[in-house]
């Protein structure tokens, strides 16, 4: 149950607040953007939806986001491309989402900042104790741990990357793991993981919030911050700690190309008549049955398209061990064993146990794109 008086009361508060950048705040950058009252409005319309939240509480949305600059953020890079940061802060044509980041208080964050070497280093250290308790810690990438912790060495001090997110984590308000490599390992963390690299989980005994994906959309990242603006807690997760509001349904269930799937229709090679049809994926390895994400809702480029939309099938990026589990990225998973919450192999083993069990164990899918094109070659 939603109490819409403490959060009014959350928020008074936290006006009364100063902001911690002195030389602008977030209406003024986004007016200086030349974003209407209008456009924000509705983009905060939509952040609610997108949380889940009732349309009575966009008015609070929008405020939460308006006093977002009181809310100090430390951000961390491990081993990893910056493809993270990189999707937030490259754009093209900044959306509000990336302006609000844009004008949050980054009190430390390795691609942006102008100080080096020691500088860089005490201003870690002093934002950590200035803001003890109070900031969120976002880690961007794997971390290398046990006796390949010195794979990833940083700084002057060369203190570990382990030692780094260790300390950030033990004195944070709130942690995100920011992208699949600090969710789950991602590509550092494939087989053989040379580096040992782990997920921001096995650094720390606190409660991580894993945002994956490979970027994850800056709703994502965004939307966890005014979920904590908003509630001063943490939102509903999902078994693998993802924010059910961004992660709670499969690509699959909303995908533009669900009904060719439903009918039968399958793109059999890339380029295909069927590519030029628009129809489904799966049997060129989408694996969008498999993977729970928001990308068909929220898109990517100025939300204009994703994967699936380009002619791609997804590639799961937003799962545990995808690199292992989920290739070849061109072929269905349907003829080789992976691991689903069914157990190992559930998909394989589903082609030789009948459509009976596969109804039962809900796993019809590989059947179902079968005997779906079987009926769709009679007709």
């Amino acid at each position: 149950m939603v109490d819409y008086n403490q959060i009014e009361s959350r928020l008074a508060a936290l006006e009364k607040l100063p902001s911690l950048n002195s030389n602008s705040s977030i209406p003024k950058a986004l007016e200086k953007a030349g974003f209407s009252r209008r456009d924000f409005m509705k983009w905060a319309g939509a952040m609610t939806a997108f949380l889940a939240l009732p349309a009575s509480f966009t008015p609070m949305v929008a405020k939460a986001a308006e006093l977002a600059d009181r809310l100090p953020v430390i951000w961390l890079h491990m081993a990893e491309c910056t493809g993270c940061s990189e999707s937030l802060l490259r754009s093209d044509t900044p959306t509000i989402d990336s302006l609000i980041f844009d004008y949050i208080s980054l009190e430390y964050h390795e691609t942006v900042m102008a100080a080096a070497g020691w500088q860089a280093e005490e201003n870690l250290e002093n934002a950590i104790e200035k803001y003890k308790s109070q900031y969120v810690l976002m880690v961007e990438g794997g971390i290398p741990c046990g006796d390949k912790e010195h794979y990833l060495t940083i700084g002057p001090h060369a203190k570990t990357g382990y030692e780094l997110s260790k300390k950030a984590s033990e004195n944070a308000y709130a942690i995100l793991a920011i992208g699949t490599c600090s969710s789950f390992g991602g590509i550092q963390a494939a087989r053989p993981n040379p580096s040992n690299a782990q997920p921001l989980s096995k650094v720390t005994d606190k409660t991580v919030i894993n945002v994956p994906g490979c970027p994850p959309s800056e709703k994502n990242i965004v939307g966890n911050v005014l979920q904590l603006l908003l509630f001063k807690e943490l939102p509903a997760l999902d078994v693998y700690n993802r924010p059910k509001w961004a992660y709670g349904l499969r690509i699959h269930d909303l995908c533009e190309r669900r009904g060719h799937f439903d009918a039968g229709e399958f793109v059999q090679s890339f380029g295909d008549e069927g590519a030029k049809n628009g129809y489904c994926l799966y049997k060129v390895g989408c694996k969008g049955p498999y993977t729970f994400n928001n990308c068909s809702r929220e898109r990517f480029n100025q939300h204009t398209s994703w994967p699936i939309q380009a002619g791609h099938g997804c590639i799961g990026c937003s799962e545990p061990n995808f690199w292992d589990n989920m290739g070849p990225f061109e072929e269905p998973l349907a003829s080789h064993k992976f691991d689903t919450v069914f157990g190992l192999g559930a998909d394989s083993v589903s082609d030789k146990i009948g459509i009976g069990v596969l109804t039962l164990t809900g796993v019809a899918i590989a059947a179902h794109a079968v005997i779906a094109s079987m009926k769709k070659n009679e007709e």
